[in-house]
This record gives structure tokens, sequence and C-alpha cells, in this order.
């Protein structure tokens, strides 16, 4: 039976693999806002939704959706970070289960609010956290769960996903509205991490800044180096002497974990799963939130284990 969808933040980077996703598993885009009105690529996957700039208006039509039986199904939401909380809620209260994107809320406590309201409405909220369904991640889990109870694996995280000017005058570089570079383009990772190697044991920050973080992390199965940044200046020279403007590497006990490819469907592999019954709900994502909230809030200091790319890079 096809499932009737709203879309919150249609005019985002991410909107597209949305979009995608709610067509390539048969259904149908109903409604979508955004206060910018740079959404023609909706034409190219739903040229029937109503579209809308005002959430007052959007709010009036999903509401006379629901009084007319033709009620949505799921809320997805693309908005900025500090929105997400907001716009989940609205979805419940309208009758719909929510897809979020990554990350689910800024701060920890935000998910018990958001329990209770599950409970009120018996409604359900699901989560994109796609690198749980990557065949490289899920190989690399079944390693470590077949390793020696003991063994802890040396892990190095590197992800340098280049902006331009735009990105620090956007809410992106607006902790407040963004939760920060951790957080915005690092907590999946951390989600990962935690899904793989277990419960966090330590959490140092190293480097903290605007456009780059770096530090170390500690788990009951690994001890894991991280460096996240969208300054292009730390891509390796011989990768930019490619062109290139991205460097993604997990490295564990020396060897390449290879995930590059398969980024771009895992939005429909969620999709999949949520509309099956088995998506990532509130709780999945309680040690990701926790972790960059303290990354967050945590002084920097420059000792144990640190990233190499450190010694290079200036906040």
């Amino acid at each position: 039976m096809t499932k009737r969808f709203a879309l919150v933040g249609a005019a985002g980077y991410i909107a597209p693999r949305h979009m995608t996703a709610i067509r390539d598993t048969g259904n149908d885009l109903v409604a979508a806002l955004d206060p910018n009105d740079s959404v023609g690529i909706i034409d190219s996957y739903f040229p029937q939704a109503h579209f809308f700039t005002e959430f007052e208006r959007f709010d009036r039509h999903i509401d006379k959706l629901r009084r007319s039986g033709s009620a949505v199904d799921y809320v997805s939401i693309a908005s900025p970070n500090y929105l997400h909380d907001s716009h989940m809620r609205f979805a419940l209260r309208s009758g719909a289960d929510a897809i979020c994107e990554k990350p689910l809320v800024l701060n920890p406590w935000n998910i018990d609010g958001l329990k209770e309201i599950e409970a009120d409405t018996g409604r359900k909220i699901n989560t994109i956290l796609q690198l749980r369904l990557h065949p490289a991640i899920i190989g690399l889990r079944e390693k470590v769960r077949n390793a020696a109870g003991d063994q802890k694996f040396d892990v190095d995280l590197t992800y340098i996903t280049s902006r331009g000017n735009w990105y620090l005058q956007s809410w992106k570089g607006d902790e407040k509205k963004s939760g920060g570079i951790a957080t915005n383009i690092g907590v999946h990772f951390y989600d990962m991490l935690h899904f793989v190697f277990g419960d966090i044991q330590e959490n140092v920050v190293h480097l903290s800044g605007a456009t780059k973080a770096a530090g170390y992390l500690e788990y009951e199965r690994a001890r894991v180096r991280w460096f996240l940044s969208v300054d292009v200046n730390d891509v390796p020279e011989s990768e930019r002497a490619k062109g290139k403007r991205t460097f993604r590497s997990i490295a564990a006990n020396g060897e390449d974990v290879e995930f590059s490819d398969g980024f771009t469907d895992l939005h429909t592999r969620s999709y999949e799963e949520i509309l099956a019954g088995r998506g990532f709900g509130l709780d999945e994502n309680r040690v990701a939130i926790e972790t960059v909230a303290h990354i967050r809030n945590a002084p920097t200091m420059r000792s144990g284990e640190i990233h190499p790319f450190v010694g290079r890079a200036s906040a």
C-alpha cells in the first residue's frame, strides 16, 4: 500500500536523497515545506506535491489532510539541526511517524522529551543512521565480534569534506544551530563507532574549531583517533593534485576499511528498513548524541593518542 509523505526542508542539500528514497520505495510525496523556494528539484520526483514556504500554511494543510481522511503517514525531516526536535514533535502530533536526518537532536536530554511524545501519541520517530547499513561497516562489526574478546582495535578515522566560504555564513557555521562541526558532519561516524566497537569509555578533544575538530575516543573494543574537517587545505596534497576535495579513511589495525562507495543509496536502504518496521529509533541515537554534546563542551588538550593530521592543522 502506497504511503503518503510530507517533507520538511525540501531545498536542502540532503533533500533529494529523501525524495529518491520515497520514490524508489514506491511511495508518494504529497506536501513539502521550506522557507527557501529554490525547490525546482521536486519536479524531477513529485511535481504534484503541494509546496509551502510558511510553516503555518503547511501545518494547516497537513491538518486538513488528516481531518479529511487523507493523512500523511510519515513526515521526513531534513531541516536545520536545531529545528529537528520541533519538527519531530509536529510530525507526531499530526498523527504521522517521523523520519529524521542526523543529528536527531543537539543534546541528549531532548531525547527524553521526544520519548514522552511518542508515548502520548502512539507514533514513532525513525532516524537515518545510514552507516549501520553499509556492507563494509557491517563486515567490520562482524570482524570485531569474531576477534578475541579482549582485543582492542587501533582505529584512525579521517573525514574531510571540503566546503566553500558559504559554509560558515550559513546556519551550519552557527554552533547554536548546527551543533558545530563534530555534530554536523561527524555524528553518524560516532554512531558507527559505537555500533561496531561497543560502549564508549573515554572521550578527549584535541582540536575544536569552526572548520575542523579532532580527538580520541576509547570504546570497549577500540582506541580511535579521529579528525574531521571542511577545509580543503586538510586534504592530502597527493589527493588535491588529482582534483579531489574530499578524503575519507577508516583504518583498523592498519587495514583500510573501504566505505567510500555505496553512500548514495543508503537513504533508500534506510527507508526500506523503516517501512518494514525495522527503523532505528530514539534509543539507538543516545550514545552518539551524548558523544557530540561532550565534544562540543569539553576543553581541548594535547595529550594522549593524537591523530597525525592534528599537527599540521590549526583551528
